[in-house]
């Protein structure tokens, strides 16, 4: 294969990622639309990892007035070619941009100091305003202060305000402001029981820059949510909010099923495509497909070091699961019926908030499967109103997601049983009391999600679990015994003379519980399964016939 532009993996700085000439989807439409819109405050509210800090970058390198001339990072892009109204907006406006992303702290004090480096730090960018003759001494004093953080705590709240009013009155031109990850301090403070505060400090900086600000251009904001029941957003009548179900600026964030076809084409890999769509396409921004942009990347990076049959669960490794986490672990049989519907790929039906708060994410609230599709763990295939409540199709969008749900389940699972007290389940086993053992059993699969149903080898494993994690029994599993190999043996380690053999059947269309349960018991007969327990010196082998339907399972002793 020809030389190929490098994949641009984390990279966030549109420039860098010009200069160091990597692979680049033009999304610099985005700009137009931005322009045309002429909203005084955009926020745009996406997953994690769809391309929010990258398409901010590129706005504040399209927009910035600097001394140096960043024109040609935009040569032979898409904007370039929307005409001369547009190339006028390029290199004209002073621009404040910052990111609360570093404000994941565990506690107030130390979030508001990360928050006074952000602060602090912008404003040393911004030191040259210094030099012009139009600031008062006190303003210079000001700015000093914050710039070396010895500002006091309410100057901080009005700082951006401040600074933006520092540079219209140097540069005479208002101010574009962008704020990148706005709602991850709220989203930390909320797990680390300082809420509160935080909102406060937040609130007044967002009323103090954006509702009351003769500085300013228009501003631009990206997050996961629209956290505005909180008042943060308090009077901001001018605010423009796009979101996942929102058709303007639907592709700009994520990749388009024609970007993905490029993507793969141009790294020569197109036997990859029916993968990458399998995995990672299936999200539905507006009426838009969407690829995953992290993880259709990191594959290819993949592929091209020879790794195209191993798609993984990229997306997991920097998105927070906790709250699939929490969503099944606070589940009741309700929610856990719902999760199971979506994992083998039914759809639901939900009531649909865009205005969501971090006060009501109760894992139980209705509230919680309009938080999963804004956050990218569900996506809706239909919208709809029944009266005046609206409400939406939600399906899981593809396999990697589907991977999450079921690898979250399975550890919550396998905790659930190595922690519960099995004593009369395996009393059961060992005595031969198949009565207790199926109920025992039956009621393990009313917990769990069968997103197998009709697989042997979940039955399996689903069955070694319960009986695992105890010292007094030897656990065997599709061991040679006899003429075959049988499902599973248990040994009672501090009583050697009693063994068990258990063998599973699933019952298929045309058969019974029962006559699985028979079938599995002639099998322990024909193969001569208790020929190896015998030679080891086993007396007492209880022999079981187990079969299993669905979240129905039949227990027979031979």
């Amino acid at each position: 294969m020809n030389e190929r532009k490098a994949i641009p993996i984390g990279i966030e700085d549109f420039k860098v990622l010009i200069d160091r000439q990597c692979y680049l989807v033009d999304k610099t439409l985005m700009i137009k639309e931005l322009i045309d819109s002429s909203a005084m405050v955009t926020l745009f509210t996406r997953p994690r990892r769809f391309g929010k800090t990258l398409n901010m970058s590129m706005l504040k390198r399209y927009f910035e007035k600097t001394n140096e001339d960043n024109s040609y990072l935009f040569d032979g892009l898409k904007i370039s070619e929307a005409g001369e109204k547009y190339c006028q907006y390029m290199g004209q406006y002073p621009v404040i941009s910052i990111s609360l992303k570093g404000m994941k702290q565990p506690t107030f004090e130390l979030s508001l100091i990360e928050f006074k480096k952000i602060v602090s730090s912008e404003f040393r960018r911004h030191r040259a305003v210094l030099d012009s003759d139009k600031l008062f001494d006190s303003d210079r004093e000001d700015f000093l202060d914050i710039c070396n953080r010895r500002g006091e705590y309410s100057e901080y709240n009005t700082a951006l305000k401040f600074l933006s009013n520092c540079l219209y009155e140097a540069y005479e031109k208002k101010v574009i402001v962008l704020i990148d990850e706005y709602d991850v301090p709220l989203e930390n403070a909320y797990f680390n029981g300082f809420y509160d505060k935080m909102i406060d400090l937040i609130r007044s900086v967002f009323e103090s820059v954006l509702k009351t600000n003769d500085s300013l251009e228009f501003a631009v904001l990206t997050g996961c949510l629209r956290i505005s029941k909180e008042s943060i957003f308090t009077g901001l009548n001018n605010l423009n909010v796009h979101s996942v179900t929102d058709n303007a600026f639907s592709r700009y964030f994520g990749f388009t099923e024609q970007e993905v076809r490029q993507i793969v084409d141009y790294y020569e890999i197109s036997d990859c495509f029916d993968t990458l769509k399998n995995w990672y396409d299936g999200y539905t921004f507006g009426e838009t497909e969407i690829y995953n942009p992290w993880s259709v990347l990191k594959y290819v990076q993949d592929s091209l070091f020879g790794n195209k049959n191993v798609p993984d669960t990229y997306w997991v490794n920097t998105s927070s699961n906790s709250i699939i986490h929490e969503l099944i672990v606070k589940s009741d049989k309700k929610i856990r019926d719902d999760i199971e519907k979506l994992i083998i790929g039914e759809s639901i039906e939900k009531p649909l908030y865009h205005d969501i708060t971090y006060a009501n994410m109760n894992v139980k609230s209705e509230y919680i499967w309009s938080f999963l599709l804004h956050t990218g763990y569900l996506k809706s295939v239909d919208i709809y109103k029944k009266g005046m409540q609206t409400y939406f199709t939600a399906v899981i969008p593809n396999t990697e997601i589907i991977t999450i749900y079921e690898n979250t389940f399975r550890q919550w699972f396998d905790e659930s049983i190595r922690e519960a007290d099995k004593n009369i389940l395996l009393k059961a086993v060992l005595e031969g009391n198949a009565d207790v053992f199926q109920l025992e059993v039956n009621r393990w699969l009313l917990r769990s999600i069968s997103y197998h149903d009709g697989y042997e080898n979940f039955y399996h494993g689903f069955l070694v679990g319960l009986l695992e994690y105890s010292d007094e029994f030897l656990v065997e599993s599709n061991r040679e015994s006899g003429t075959g190999r049988n499902d599973i043996i248990v040994k009672n380690v501090l009583m050697s003379d009693i063994a068990v053999i258990i063998e599973i059947k699933t019952v298929k269309d045309g058969e019974t519980l029962d006559g699985q349960c028979d079938a599995a018991l002639e099998q322990i007969e024909q193969n001569q399964y208790e020929v190896n327990l015998e030679y080891e010196g086993f007396k007492n082998i209880v022999k079981f016939g187990i079969a299993f339907k669905g979240k129905q399972c039949m227990v027979k002793r031979g």
